[in-house]
């Protein structure tokens, strides 16, 4: 029986696919270009590999003939890619249109779309992680019914195969036999489909352990604060045993925005410390940072990564800050051996309390949709959105924020780390984490990998050796910290040339626009990072979706 119910769930396996850049939030979405087209694109992934991933285009008011949308897999480039699938117009929704689109393979993948109109062609390449992190399981009531059909089947094929050999043979008119051949016959067929079905479920059990084992499991890691010189550091150690048996490498990580990790801690229960780090790395599996003087508390811990082959994930884990002890002998001008520049934090009111218990330059209250909060400089950061309005799950917005200086007129942004600014997005129970920039909640890095695959040679790279590969990065990073601040953003752009994305061009804009679909119900909270006058300018907002 039970061989029976393994073979019969063969075919009924539900698969999918996922994106690792975040926490409880798969959806992948894009903003920019394509060609002479602007285009939203929301890929919304189920979990496992292979399965279909479902794609919503929006064209911004501009006629199209034809849109696709194909998936490239970096391992096979460009040429060894599967055709692509035309998407379709969705009725009564002008510029819309959806497609539905196979993942075959695990590991970096992307979607190019592509767009056919009467301004010409034009194309954008979006990452997509292709992994399975799920399975899943058959109702009780089919599994006991599919069992019993099957069974049905067995004792109907034994009882053909020995009336075949005793009954089918007699002349017509003859008496029918019992002899010995016609059970002889049954009990070969039975024998014979026992074999069968033993084989299958072998195989079946085979199967499904080794997909078991190649689900994807974010790396493990362990955060602790220690103390170097007159600093207290905090380091993030990531489990190079937990690596080796999971055969990840965790010396081919690369820059995104010009820093290896972007880390993030929020205090739990009340969420009312942020802060965004960027740890260096002090050899192959430990980060460093200064610790920034937070308040006491357990904080969740998001460290988001890029890998060589353009793979992005977050390794999370949380820890316990004591009470910052006074350190003895210490200096102004001390160095600050592992810290960055565009380091921050911020303290804001508690979820559960509408006022802020910290003071100092730091504190704020946070703000809703449709209001204006005061922020540290003075100046001061409107959500763009009508006040009082909820907003629904899995539906894309467009988050716009706009900053006035103290005079109260529209300020004049500066990038912060290549960006018009940088969000992030938590649900309060810590169930939804992700990171957004202006072009959508994938990885910068990701997608320049990807394309620099996609236009170069068509073999698969071979592994670079770990150690020169890290010190090369090691030694970019260095180069990365030496630079002025206006240097620092030219590289960076220069590195994203060819993207067409006109999010990144900074101009006189105060508005910054982040597109998001809140993935369920609930309350969140989101932090908004932009840039003014050489100083990163921290705000908070909550929202609820319904």
């Amino acid at each position: 029986m039970r061989a029976l119910k393994s073979v019969l769930l063969t075919g009924l396996m539900l698969i999918s696919l996922s994106v690792f850049a975040h926490v409880g939030s798969p959806g992948v979405i894009y903003q920019g270009k394509a060609g002479p087209y602007t285009i939203m694109v929301n890929i919304n992934p189920p979990d496992v590999i292979p399965g279909t991933a479902n794609i919503s285009v929006y064209v911004d008011n501009q006629q199209v003939s034809h849109i696709y949308a194909q998936p490239v897999y970096w391992y096979a480039g460009n040429n060894g890619s599967p055709r692509a699938d035309e998407a379709l117009p969705v009725n009564g929704t002008p510029g819309q249109y959806q497609a539905t689109v196979w993942l075959m393979q695990r590991g970096v993948a992307s979607m190019r779309i592509s767009v056919d109109g009467p301004a010409g062609k034009g194309s954008a390449i979006i990452p997509v992680m292709a992994v399975s992190t799920a399975t899943r399981t058959m109702p009780k009531s089919l599994d006991w019914q599919l069992a019993g059909l099957g069974l049905l089947l067995v004792v109907l094929m034994i009882t053909i195969i020995g009336a075949s050999v005793s009954d089918g043979t007699q002349a017509p008119g003859t008496v029918r036999s019992s002899g010995p051949k016609k059970y002889m016959a049954m009990g070969i067929a039975a024998l014979i489909l026992f074999v069968i079905l033993y084989g299958g479920s072998a195989w079946w059990n085979s199967w499904s352990s080794n997909y078991r084992r190649f689900l994807y499991k974010a790396p493990l890691a362990h955060t602790s604060i220690i103390k170097h010189g007159q600093q207290m550091l905090l380091q993030l150690s990531i489990d190079t045993t937990w690596l080796h048996n999971n055969n990840q490498l965790i010396s081919y990580v690369v820059p995104d925005h010009g820093k290896l990790m972007h880390l993030f801690l929020i205090r739990e229960q009340t969420d009312d410390v942020f802060a965004h780090l960027h740890p260096l790395r002090k050899d192959s599996s430990d980060y460093l940072t200064v610790l920034p003087d937070l308040p006491a508390g357990r904080y969740r811990v998001f460290g988001d990564i890029v890998r060589w082959n353009g793979f992005a994930e977050t390794i999370t884990d949380t820890i316990t800050i004591p009470e910052k002890p006074v350190m003895q002998n210490a200096t102004q001008n001390s160095p600050l051996l592992y810290s960055d520049p565009d380091d921050t934090y911020v303290t804001s009111n508690s979820i559960n309390d509408n006022k802020n218990a910290f003071t100092g330059k730091f504190a704020l209250i946070c703000g809703k949709p449709g209001t204006e909060m005061k922020l540290a400089d003075g100046s001061t950061a409107t959500w763009q959105h009508t006040a009082g309005t909820a907003f629904e799950a899995n539906k894309i917005y467009p988050l716009t924020f706009m900053i006035r200086d103290p005079s109260g007129q529209p300020a004049q942004l500066q990038p912060y780390m290549g960006m018009k600014g940088h969000a992030v997005i938590m649900k309060y129970d810590g169930s939804v984490y992700v990171h957004l920039h202006p072009v959508g909640n994938y990885s910068m890095a990701s997608q320049q990998i990807i394309q620099n695959r996609i236009n170069g040679n068509q073999k698969i790279p071979g592994l670079p050796d770990p150690e020169r590969f890290r010190d090369s990065v090691d030694q970019l990073i260095t180069k990365i910290r030496t630079m002025t601040e206006d240097e620092r953003n030219n590289y960076l752009n220069a590195n994203m040339k060819g993207m067409d994305m006109p999010a990144m061009n900074m101009s006189s804009d105060s508005m910054v626009t982040f597109p998001y679909a809140f993935p369920g119900p609930g309350n969140y909270r989101i932090w908004v990072q932009m840039k003014r006058d050489g100083r990163i300018l921290n705000s908070a907002f909550d929202a609820v979706v319904e």
